[in-house]
């Protein structure tokens, strides 16, 4: 199918550590030392499946210390071209770079936005008027009545627009689903995931003001849910605590009121039988220690005829040197280890995945092999297919800010909270 497939042109929105790996001037001191989003932009180059690859950002200063970070470590490392096209000039600073940047795509071409999520929706709507498909990082948005506005006018231009939730294609996590439609009405659903501390360095610039940690890592578990429970139940309820006095503390000094760990309490109703509810907790925290695993990353799935545990961290492949320490090994999202030609060999992580999958859902479209309803249809996580997470997400936010609960309905046709 490759061969009859045109290319895609893509532009990359954000120039930071899930795109390029580049935080404050250094490599990440994260799992994603050389990113996601840039190496598999260029490894699909390499593969035939992309053309020009574009980035923008609002600080043209960095870019030269960006390219060579990229030349460095993925250029050389992987015998791969990292030529890219940036956006503003390396002597310019401009907030609105992206609106040049997309002004010179055509109608067709693909854009990827990884940037802090207040941003999201001015970017999205940018493109989407402009009959640019859109792959956006988790959060979609941040406001509901935003998400179904893209909703729309996706529909309305007849362009693509995908949330990268990547645990759709981890393999575990996929299996999972399919178990869990056998098992009956659903009952009790837990998840936890977490980051270490030094991550508040890295997100310092929005961490508090712009977002939270439910919007950050909740989104992931929230998504599976609501992917699992597709067709069969819907959320009403959202309650939602945090817990403070890290973030807001020395050495973060983030600003008052940032949350350290936020739980959303979930009433879910059935859709089959009215009668059956169920209730589940999304916890996540940035104020973890430096342990193990990069991120804690665990649920526990209840439901009539059994249950459905799976802990995503501890996959039974641990590594222990001495510069490290111990650690467990996660290839399984990104694997970093390049193939027997010394070429990028990570093709079937689900971090690569993810991104593939939009980028081959771009290239059918375009070549009117795919429709947009054939897209929701598969299960891809399409705006349509991931309304409810912003809704949840947004309600927990409220309810946090306004110290109630907050409920989810539908209205001719359309979600809103109450």
């Amino acid at each position: 199918m490759t061969g009859s497939l045109g290319k895609l042109n893509v532009l990359m929105v954000g120039t930071g550590e899930y795109t390029t790996g580049f935080v404050n001037g250094n490599a990440s001191a994260s799992d994603k030392k050389v990113g996601v989003i840039a190496l598999t932009m260029f490894d699909l180059r390499r593969r035939e499946k992309v053309s020009s690859i574009g980035m923008v950002g609002v600080n043209g200063k960095k870019f030269p210390a960006v390219r060579e970070h990229l030349s460095k470590n993925i250029g050389e490392a992987y015998k791969m071209d990292t030529q890219v096209t940036t956006y503003p000039e390396d002597d310019q600073i401009d907030p609105d770079s992206y609106k040049k940047a997309i002004d010179d795509l055509s109608p067709g071409d693909a854009i990827t936005i990884f940037t802090p999520d207040p941003t999201h929706f001015p970017i999205a709507l940018y493109a989407i008027q402009h009959g640019v498909h859109v792959l956006v990082t988790k959060p979609a948005v941040k406001l509901l009545a935003q998400h179904q506005e893209l909703m729309k006018e996706a529909k309305k231009h007849n362009v693509i627009v995908m949330v990268e939730h990547h645990k759709r294609f981890d393999a575990t996590y996929a299996d999972a689903r399919v178990k869990a439609e056998k098992l009956g009405e659903f009952n009790y659903f837990y998840s936890y995931m977490s980051q270490p501390k030094y991550q508040l360095d890295t997100f310092r610039a929005w961490a508090g003001k712009e977002s939270d940690i439910s919007y950050y890592l909740n989104s992931h578990h929230i998504d599976f849910h609501c992917w699992a429970l597709n067709g069969r139940a819907v959320p009403y309820r959202v309650t939602a605590s945090g817990s403070k006095g890290v973030a807001t503390s020395a050495p973060f000094n983030l600003v008052d009121g940032t949350e350290d760990t936020i739980s959303l309490l979930v009433n879910w109703r059935s859709i089959r039988h009215p009668g059956c509810e169920g209730i589940a907790v999304y916890t996540s925290s940035w104020t973890a220690p430096k342990g193990e695993v990069h991120s804690q990353q665990r649920f526990h799935y209840l439901a009539a005829k059994g249950e459905i545990q799976i802990d995503q961290a501890h996959r039974g492949y641990t590594s222990t040197t001495d510069e490290a320490g111990h650690s467990h090994v996660n290839p399984f999202f990104m694997n970093y280890a390049p193939d027997e030609e010394g070429h990028f060999g990570g093709q079937t992580s689900y971090g690569y995945l993810s991104i593939e999958k939009f980028v081959d859902s771009c290239r059918q479209f375009n070549a009117n092999k795919v429709s947009l309803a054939t897209l929701e249809d598969r299960s891809l996580p399409t705006l349509e297919n991931t309304v409810l997470v912003t809704a949840i997400l947004e309600a927990g936010r409220r309810s946090l800010d306004e110290k109630r609960p907050v409920d989810i309905t539908q209205k001719n046709g359309e979600w809103v909270l109450l």
